[in-house]
């Protein structure tokens, strides 16, 4: 018996569903050069405009310089350094709760946080568009699974009703792929009345959202009562690396010392603490960044409705343009980037058949100039796009 791998990857071809990896040669902005080609990007999660900026660069050399380039050991070996219990102490300031704990992915810090809550005789219930790393978390977990319909509490509350053992709800805070917030209150009211606590993952909206920058649960007014478990990424608005966890000492404490992702996983570099550290800072200091952020959002949504794009209801960086079957949104996508623009494709699995799309990210870098360059391109593609006919589904 062999591993008939070509007829896989022959089949993705032949489904427009084929993979490639754009070789990044510049960093992280608007203006980079992909693959050797000068492009304008409206294709990265750096919401705020860190990931190269100057203070979390030096930040970083002067954290190498005087910490070394590598964690050494796990966090209970010897890899916790002074600069990570720093970031903890920071984050855990940041987000209103008594404690945070540092992870080297946002793929550990939920898989880590669900698996150590939750196992055999409980039950986890998740949005049906969860990032996948939740999804996996809570098949892995052993407890009973189940996922109820999307921003749904009436399919969440259902669900509870049958729920056994203690019972964990799991959303994202930002849908990553559609850009709209969770319902959060209806989502913590159906909790409460059943005693089932709530676990947010706020990767995409730490930094936009909030009055502070401080996502989703500060944009809704809530607090550790009403979501017991927050985790954020740091790769995204904070423009470095790593994940976190927030939370009560007592759950804190029980990630320590039963999170198998944790403890058996070296610690990220203590340099890469002292730059997030400064762009933390800078998170929470910069409010311009925010505002400058939330105009470019809104003369896109007004330029796109002139175009006649399908937009999602989304009031974050994250905005789809909705195309539909999976050729033509690799279409458009090519189309805009013999214009100069990098904007990618979105395809199944990570998003419903029929529901491919272009994933348009904006930063606080970006100029006024260069979405209405956007636009403009976005308009003549498109336009074009609409006179062929479609031809798989």
């Amino acid at each position: 018996m062999t591993f008939d791998l070509a007829s896989r990857l022959a089949a993705r071809r032949a489904e427009h569903l084929y993979r490639q990896r754009p070789l990044l040669q510049t960093p992280q902005g608007p203006d980079v050069v992909v693959d050797g080609e000068r492009l304008l990007a409206f294709s990265s999660n750096d919401y705020l405009g860190l990931a190269n900026h100057p203070e979390v660069i030096a930040a970083m050399q002067q954290g190498a310089a005087k910490w070394g380039v590598g964690g050494g050991a796990s966090h209970l070996v010897i890899g916790h350094v002074a600069p990570h219990h720093e970031l903890e102490e920071a984050l855990a300031d940041f987000t209103g709760r008594p404690r945070a704990l540092l992870f080297s992915t946002g793929y550990m810090a939920n898989l880590a946080a669900v698996t150590a809550l939750v196992g055999q005789g409980d039950t986890v219930l998740e949005d049906r568009l969860n990032h996948a790393s939740l999804l996996d978390a809570g098949l892995l977990s052993g407890a009973r699974f189940s996922r109820y319909l999307h921003n749904d509490a009436g399919s969440l509350g259902k669900r509870l009703d049958k729920a056994v053992g203690n019972t964990l709800v799991v959303t994202d805070g930002v849908f990553s792929m559609d850009g709209d917030l969770a319902d959060l209150p209806a989502i913590c009211a159906e909790a409460r009345q059943r005693d089932a606590w709530v676990m947010v993952d706020d990767a995409h909206g730490f930094g936009p959202l909030g009055a502070t920058g401080g996502g989703v649960v500060e944009h809704f007014g809530l607090g550790i009562d009403e979501v017991p478990v927050l985790v954020g990424t740091l790769g995204k608005a904070f423009g470095t690396a790593g994940a976190f966890v927030a939370s009560s000492e007592a759950l804190i404490e029980t990630l320590i010392q039963f999170a198998r992702p944790y403890i058996y996983t070296t610690s990220q570099p203590p340099a890469v603490a002292c730059a997030t550290l400064k762009s933390l800072e800078l998170l929470r200091r910069e409010n311009w960044r925010r505002e400058h952020l939330n105009r470019l959002i809104a003369r896109f949504r007004q330029g796109a409705a002139e175009i006649g794009l399908s937009l999602m209801d989304s009031p974050t960086p994250i905005q789809p343009i909705l195309v539909g079957s999976s050729e033509r949104a690799l279409k458009l996508s090519a189309a805009l980037r013999e214009r100069g623009l990098l904007v990618g494709a979105i395809r199944p699995p990570t998003v419903p058949a029929g529901s491919a799309r272009l994933r348009v990210t904006f930063s606080a870098a970006h100029s006024e100039a260069q979405v209405e360059r956007l636009l403009d391109i976005l308009a003549e593609c498109w336009n074009r796009l609409a006179e062929e006919p479609e031809t798989d589904a």
